[in-house]
């Protein structure tokens, strides 16, 4: 059965939506990506939507949906909840059905860049390169050996891991 995974940012149109589609690509059916946001915009970036197209994904059923879907008591049971804006992080989440563990993952916002579609384009890359570096560490966890202390200690590190690096 696999993990699911639940990516939390405000608007849910661009970093959420990234992240959803990168784990359900590089979890291979060990996980199950959702995204949703707090106040979502009701329509997906249309330049995250662009670069996955550009990247092979299939983008037919991307959407942006409040987070009450999935804290709903016929919602999924949770294993993790990634919070990937500052926003998301900082607000009062409802109480997530799977008592998931949660870390905060935060991306500088794509969608917040003015400029050109170059300098945009370059944005979204950023942040979906970030995001793939975060999810590929993530997955590689050794999930069956760590406990749970030393599992919340290891996501922390990955979230931290690209602001270390000044990325």
């Amino acid at each position: 059965m696999p993990l699911n995974v639940l990516f939390l940012c405000t608007g849910n149109s661009a970093r959420s939506i990234l992240a959803e589609a990168l784990l359900n690509r590089l979890g291979a059916g060990r996980f199950k990506a959702l995204s949703a946001g707090s106040m979502p915009k009701g329509a997906v970036n249309p330049h995250a939507l662009h670069l996955l197209a550009s990247l092979g994904y299939d983008v037919s059923a991307y959407r942006s949906k409040p987070w009450e879907e999935f804290a709903a008591p016929h919602g999924p049971d949770l294993n993790f909840v990634f919070t990937v804006c500052d926003n998301a992080a900082g607000e009062v989440c409802p109480i997530w059905p799977g008592q998931p563990m949660s870390a905060h993952w935060g991306i500088p916002d794509p969608a917040a860049v003015e400029g050109t579609d170059a300098e945009i384009g370059l944005a979204f890359a950023e942040a979906y390169r970030q995001l793939k570096n975060r999810i590929e560490a993530f997955v590689n966890l050794p999930l069956s050996t760590l406990d749970a202390v030393a599992l919340k200690r290891r996501i922390d590190e990955i979230g931290a891991a690209d602001s270390l690096q000044g990325a």
